[in-house]
């Protein structure tokens, strides 16, 4: 599945379901991140506050893939399945 962000908070949302969907706690998470679940959850919650090297991390924890693309990019392949 594709998920356009356009803000932080959608980036804590789409990291907290991808959580949730795996049935990883919280607790469970911060485990394997090496950081307390108080922390974690502040980062679900404030997403702004995410650095880039610790949001991919969190994406490789999830099991997410973070792929940017240009708009061009995204026309060429949108023509191209037609």
């Amino acid at each position: 599945m594709l998920q356009k962000l356009n803000t932080a908070n959608q980036v804590g949302h789409l990291l907290l379901a991808s959580r949730k969907a795996q049935s990883i706690t919280q607790a469970q998470a911060a485990s394997r991140l090496g950081i307390s679940q108080a922390r974690l959850s502040e980062l679900e919650q404030n997403p702004g506050r995410l650095t880039l090297e610790r949001l991919l991390v969190l994406v490789n924890a999830y099991g997410l893939e973070l792929v940017l693309r240009s708009p061009a990019e995204k026309t060429e392949a949108q023509s191209s399945e037609w």
